[in-house]
């Protein structure tokens, strides 16, 4: 029996691109939400802890132990918001990201607020996924119906009015030739000079 099987330097690294984009998205954006939770809990805390200076006047934060994270999202609303993970395509993962943390820079959220604006960024995300599907849709129709009138345009296109070959008098042309403009029939007023008349 060989030493070389019990082990494992034979067998070929696992790569982190086996796994399920789809997957990868989930656990990208979730990490990114559970930060801004405790991103948002330390801003609340140096909040109060200001607060309490300016109040008593005391500082007593060497003495105060805080928990790790205190606020933690109910398990009904994580598997919502993993479901609506789930439906983000991986080329709006970042996108979404920085929306999220834009809002949070913009609003500055308690803890409790912040999965809140998480959901609406995964509604934005969402919807635009949705109107460009939309778009694609309508121009793929667009084109398939273009592909099938193919005569009808080209029908078209022997009717109509060249802007260059006209029997219409313009000024310009007048004024090319350096002849004196007839009288005008044209809906605008003509303009003279006062010699003129």
């Amino acid at each position: 029996m060989s030493l070389a099987s019990w082990f494992r330097w034979n067998e070929p690294p696992n790569r982190i691109s086996q796994r399920n984009p789809t997957e990868m998205v989930v656990e990208t954006l979730m990490m990114e939400l559970s930060w801004q939770i405790k991103q948002a809990e330390k801003q609340q805390r140096e909040r109060d802890n200001e607060y309490r200076k300016i109040k008593t006047g005391v500082d007593y934060g060497w003495l105060v132990s805080y928990p790790k994270q205190s606020y933690d999202i109910s398990p009904g609303e994580r598997l919502q918001l993993e479901d609506m993970c789930s439906k983000i395509h991986p080329s709006y993962c970042g996108p979404a990201i920085l929306r999220f943390r834009q809002l949070v820079a913009e609003y500055e959220p308690e803890a409790q607020e912040v999965s809140r604006l998480f959901r609406s960024v995964l509604q934005e995300a969402t919807e635009k996924i949705k109107e460009e599907e939309e778009a694609k849709k309508l121009a793929r129709q667009w084109n398939t119906k273009n592909k099938t009138s193919l005569s009808l345009t080209t029908f078209k296109s022997r009717s109509r009015i060249s802007p260059f070959i006209s029997d219409i008098k313009t000024i310009s042309e007048d004024v090319e030739r350096g002849t004196q403009p007839t009288r005008r029939v044209w809906s605008m007023p003509e303009f003279r000079n006062a010699k003129d008349y």
